[in-house]
């Protein structure tokens, strides 16, 4: 596990402290031995939370957040990537409407990736998300992303026909070559200043079954449901191994996952708040200090402006 360094600003040590224990449940910065059943998606960490009190602490975090963006954005020199992945009905809008809820809009870009159309089908599998990567100063968050080339198409390889590889391309080791590059790919964008996120909710195949007759039950929650889901959910068994491949194959600590229990949403959107405080807290955000000349120019600008008669 990466060591984690004591932050010199930002959040306070003891909630810092608090958050790194937290998450220390969850992140994976190595995937030697890393195997989904080790984590259990109605996981609370033993917190006996209500729901107004996870809703406070929540907020606590959002509002951190918030004044941490400015100086992302002030600063201009990192920008954050976060990624989730989830089986369907795991809480990913509902996550990033609840965590982002109090950051300027001006400096979060989210991007949601469907099936590829046929513009993208004709460049490589990267292609479209890097068009859709957060400029420095900016907060990223891909609600699914890269990650599908080696989950729906190694659960569906018939897609690979839409993606019109040359046949030679085509080999049995596909999946683990894609992992390849991706692994590569988050390397190079570490070194050029993303800070990188990766969450995955962790959602059992029960409250995954109750969450989909809600949708059915709920008319005001039709709108969520597919007949498609329902098809998918029959390859849950290849889709929680295709996750497991994909953490084992690029877990890194400059590119942690975090396997985030997902059965309680309260508790799933502390856990993915605290990931990103945290992260951002690595990156010991400041906001600009001018050279001596500009503050002389600000100072000369303040008398101009008390000089002036109304």
């Amino acid at each position: 596990m990466a060591k984690r360094r004591a932050p010199t600003r930002g959040i306070d040590a003891e909630r810092r402290k608090a958050m790194d224990a937290l998450l220390a449940r969850y992140r994976v910065t190595s995937g030697k031995g890393f195997r989904l059943a080790d984590y259990d998606p109605a996981d609370t960490a033993d917190l006996a939370l209500d729901k107004k009190e996870a809703q406070r602490l929540l907020q606590e975090g959002v509002a951190w957040l918030a004044l941490e963006q400015q100086k992302l954005y002030a600063q201009d020199r990192w920008s954050v990537l976060m990624i989730l992945q989830a089986m369907d009905a795991a809480g990913k809008d509902g996550t990033i409407k609840h965590v982002m809820s109090g950051v300027n809009p001006q400096g979060v870009e989210v991007a949601s990736f469907k099936a590829p159309n046929a513009e993208e089908l004709d460049h490589d599998f990267l292609w479209r998300h890097v068009k859709r990567l957060p400029p420095r100063g900016h907060i990223g968050i891909h609600n699914r992303s890269w990650y599908e080339e080696v989950l729906v198409v190694r659960v569906h390889p018939e897609l690979l026909d839409r993606q019109k590889l040359p046949e030679a391309k085509r080999t049995h080791d596909i999946f683990d070559r894609r992992l390849a590059h991706i692994a590569a790919f988050e390397r190079y964008l570490a070194d050029q200043g993303v800070a990188i996120l990766k969450v995955f909710l962790h959602l059992s195949f029960a409250e995954q079954r109750k969450r989909f007759l809600e949708r059915i039950e709920e008319p005001e929650k039709h709108w969520k449901f597919s007949a498609a889901d329902i098809a998918e959910r029959a390859h849950w068994h290849d889709y929680q191994k295709a996750y497991e491949e994909a953490i084992r194959a690029t877990a890194t600590p400059h590119a942690p996952w975090y396997v985030v229990p997902a059965d309680h949403k309260w508790f799933s959107r502390l856990v993915v708040a605290s990931a990103l405080i945290v992260t951002m807290d690595d990156l010991d955000l400041a906001y600009p200090t001018l050279p001596p000349e500009e503050r002389a120019k600000l100072e000369e600008a303040r008398k101009a402006l008390l000089a002036e008669t109304a």
